[in-house]
């Protein structure tokens, strides 16, 4: 039997990271196309057997010469504050990637099935929680109008092309390796003995761990047809950035609590909560809860830096 291949653009970012290693883990052989260089031996540490570095164009899918039977879309924007600052980079590598894939499988691999991690920030503004697939989109960034523009171009060509697809709306995803966002900034804050933070503390999120969230996607292909279904992807448990920030103030030994400023981020929602009875109906379980996923973010990021 021929092994299966997959094809995972933005293998070297973040979320690319753990996708490829479920992969491999699964018996896929996985190639990867996007942005950064690897040492030599990394890629094949994430279980990638293949990277070429450059923009996610049909030009250089084409290059890849592979033919591959699943595609997850990990590149693009993943910023809210970036998409403010320069809303064309974040339109461009959200948006113009995706086209390509889609442009790629109608004319390369129409059989194969795209998973779409797409996000919350589509979500926007929500009236009701926890937030069901079916809430209507409002987003309140830039880089969530770019991800709901996404959407809509991948269920358009599912229903002209008959490809198959799925989106996946992740909330926040965290783990061991993030160098970004809210744990990373906040990680640097607190080593360096600051105390007060942006917004009220207040606010709330629902965490997903990265090994939970590349479970999620690559179980997701399974369920991808010409109807693009769209699934949430988090752990179903709202928690406020007041709690997380005490857990990590308790982790990396500070006696004092975060102070929190009161000033509220442009295009940042007060609460995310995720329905996620869809992804439950599948048998898919998310593992690691949020006081779990910091003891190990925590860990990872002393041992940073250490070695840096």
């Amino acid at each position: 039997m021929n092994q299966k291949t997959a094809l995972v653009t933005g293998g070297l970012g973040a979320v690319g990271r753990y996708v490829t290693s479920a992969l491999a883990a699964r018996g896929w052989q996985v190639v990867g196309l996007g942005h950064g260089s690897w040492n030599p031996d990394d890629p094949h540490s994430y279980g990638l057997s293949h990277w070429v570095e450059g923009d996610v164009s049909l030009a250089n899918l084409m290059a890849l010469k592979a033919n591959p039977h699943l595609i997850v879309a990990c590149a693009g924007g993943s910023s809210v504050g970036a998409s403010v600052n320069a809303p064309y980079v974040d339109f461009q590598r959200t948006v113009n990637s995706t086209v390509a894939i889609l442009e790629f499988m109608r004319l390369h691999c129409p059989d194969a099935a795209l998973v779409y991690p797409s996000s919350a920030a589509a979500y926007g503004v929500v009236e009701r929680l926890p937030i069901s697939e079916d809430a209507p989109l409002c987003p309140s960034s830039p880089y969530g109008v770019h991800k709901k523009i996404a959407e809509e171009i991948i269920a358009e060509y599912s229903r002209f092309f008959e490809l198959k697809t799925i989106i996946v709306r992740l909330f926040s995803v965290y783990g061991e390796g993030f160098r970004k966002q809210l744990l990373w900034d906040a990680c640097h804050r607190i080593a360096a003995n600051e105390t007060v933070f942006f917004g009220t503390g207040d606010e709330t999120r629902d965490w997903i761990h990265g090994s939970d969230a590349a479970e999620l996607l690559v179980q997701a292909a399974d369920y991808a047809s010409s109807a693009c279904p769209i699934v949430n992807g988090a752990y179903g448990e709202q928690v406020t950035v007041r709690d997380i920030l005490t857990k990590l103030f308790a982790l990396m030994h500070r006696n004092d609590l975060p102070q929190f400023s009161g000033e509220v981020r442009s295009g940042d929602p007060l609460h995310y909560h995720a329905d996620i009875s869809k992804a439950l109906a599948w048998g898919w379980q998310p593992h690691i809860d949020w006081q779990e996923g910091l003891r190990r973010y925590v860990s990872w990021f002393e041992e940073e830096c250490r070695n840096h």
